[in-house]
């Protein structure tokens, strides 16, 4: 069995980070409006975006770090994924961003950083960090006065209870609530995908990787990806490696997601890796910089592999973070601000004050709109590829008139052929004036992004800021080929003896098919998915207890 060009079904059901460069969303926003602009109690104007698929958080903190070049502002971050996995990778993440520099030095934490979210297998060190901070986590969230306290940047007030109670369970699952490397065997589950996807040329995987590689990635705009890097990626899930090679041996449980499987004509809770194998987490961090001598050839080759400028933007990313928290504080913002031993402020990160993420009900997208703190809320719409499909007119009254929306395009899906991602792109364009926008007039040319502007009586009159290369999250493309036939035996890790929990895993993600849905136009407002992907109204509850 040989997988087609074109299905898809490399990039899973499950989207765990960017597929596309971190974009300073501040930029792609309209400008301040002083007459029309809404202002907090102290007079410093909001900023309101609504991200549907952001995935790993990338874009939050490329516009954190980025605010100290803007007028001061106030952000306001509704994240809405479709997983609490997702939900909770985005908690960890931003813990570790603003971990105090006395616990955790620059370095320590880009490091850290860039193996919780891009490899497959840890360090022991980096592993024990992920399970002390789970653990505090899933303390926190079932306690929401201590949470507000300790999180003040973060807000849960959205979900419904029984997401938080799936969303302490994924914590406690890092935690380590299931004991030894056989309850998440990374390594096997992560060689069994690649057999379910290759087929028969499996035993040419290298000469794969290296066609998908050289022929789509690098034509694409990601040559800076290094043959070397991308196989060991492809082989073992190992982005980058920062240290020898026999020092990554954990599985990283933040990678790990539950589905319910259909198995002999019953529904089966399973729990595995069901996230990309094709494209790899290089794309986010590693193909762009500001530096631009990183991104200088030699004879035609790139000096500088997309793992070295990876761990240079996220090193610089937290240093600037660090210095905007800094500045914020000498203006006088209400910060929590640390004094040194001669007096002097050193702020550990952003003010939290100073931005708040709100994380919103899976599946809400489309009764956002009902509510009228939503209504016409938000200045800028964030669309990811795999969540095209949600982008209606419901979705687009909650943004302001002049409002903006950015959509990401599957450019670096290589699964895609060249006439599916015209195609993809078409579809983008009809569903967003079906949603009330039109194209944004002097917006930059992209093929990583579509940016519109909301047509009303507030359009934009001027041309928009040199924005860095925009960047879309990733998306889901179709359902994995062992969504809809019984896995492999060693595919996947049955949960309690592989008996279906009471409260069901998790919904199939709406995102599974979306590009497909987008190419193909949808007889009603929303394809459904198909019937072996669908959970049964009794088993509508996107979470599980593990």
């Amino acid at each position: 069995m040989t997988t087609p060009a074109g299905s898809g079904t490399g990039f899973g059901s499950v989207s765990w980070w960017g597929l596309s460069p971190a974009v300073d969303l501040q930029a792609e926003s309209p400008p301040v409006d002083p007459d029309s602009q809404a202002v907090t109690e102290h007079g410093t104007p909001e900023l309101n975006v609504l991200l549907l698929g952001s995935v790993d958080g990338r874009h939050l903190l490329r516009t954190l770090a980025r605010a100290a070049l803007w007028p001061r502002r106030r952000f306001r971050f509704y994240v809405l994924e479709n997983n609490m996995e997702a939900v909770a990778r985005h908690m960890l993440i931003f813990s570790l961003a603003l971990e105090d520099p006395e616990k955790m030095g620059l370095q320590e934490r880009s490091e850290t950083f860039l193996e919780v979210w891009g490899n497959a297998l840890l360090r022991p060190p980096v592993a024990a960090f992920v399970r002390a901070q789970a653990g505090r986590l899933a303390r926190l969230v079932p306690e929401p006065d201590r949470l507000a306290e300790q999180l003040p940047w973060l807000s849960l007030g959205a979900l419904k209870f029984r997401e938080r109670d799936a969303l302490e369970a994924v914590f406690r699952f890092w935690a380590g609530g299931e004991k030894g490397p056989e309850a998440f065997p990374m390594s096997r589950l992560w060689d069994s995908r690649l057999r379910h996807y290759l087929g028969s040329r499996y035993d040419a995987r290298r000469g794969v990787s290296d066609w998908d590689l050289h022929m789509k990635l690098h034509d694409r705009g990601a040559r800076v990806i290094h043959t070397s890097e991308f196989r060991r990626w492809r082989d073992t899930g190992v982005a980058f490696e920062l240290r020898d090679s026999s020092a990554y041996h954990v599985p990283n449980r933040t990678l790990a997601s539950g589905r319910l499987l259909s198995h002999r004509g019953e529904r089966v809770a399973a729990r595995g890796y069901w996230g990309d194998i094709v494209t790899g987490p290089f794309v986010a961090f590693g193909i762009e910089a500001d530096d631009e001598t990183l991104l200088r050839t030699s004879n035609g080759q790139p000096i500088k592999t997309a793992g070295e400028i990876t761990q240079h933007n996220v090193t610089e990313l937290f240093r600037e973070m660090a210095a905007w928290g800094r500045t914020r504080a000498a203006q006088g913002d209400p910060a929590q601000v640390q004094g040194d031993a001669d007096g002097s402020p050193e702020p550990a990160a952003p003010v939290p004050e100073s931005f708040t993420v709100h994380f919103l009900s899976l599946g809400s997208a489309q009764t956002l709109h009902h509510k009228s703190c939503y209504k016409g809320r938000f200045q800028l719409l964030y669309v990811a590829c795999g969540m095209v499909h949600l982008l209606s007119p419901e979705l687009g009254a909650c943004v302001a008139p002049g409002g903006r929306l950015i959509v990401e395009l599957a450019q670096f899906l290589v699964d895609l052929r060249q006439e599916q991602l015209q195609g993809f792109s078409t579809r983008v364009a009809e569903l967003a004036q079906a949603a009330g926008f039109a194209p944004q007039p002097g917006a930059r040319r992209s093929q990583t992004f579509e940016r519109f502007y909301k047509a009303g009586d507030s359009a934009p009159s001027h041309k928009d800021p040199a924005v860095g290369s925009g960047t879309p999250p990733p998306g889901v493309l179709a359902p994995p080929l062992e969504a809809t036939n019984p896995p492999p035996e060693d595919l996947s890790q049955p949960l309690e003896g592989g008996i279906p929990p009471s409260e069901p895993l998790k919904r199939p993600s709406e995102s599974q098919a979306s590009l497909l849905e987008a190419l193909v136009p949808p007889t009603g407002s929303q394809t459904p998915t198909p019937e072996s992907l669908t959970v049964p109204p009794e088993t509508n509850s996107p979470i599980p207890n593990f």
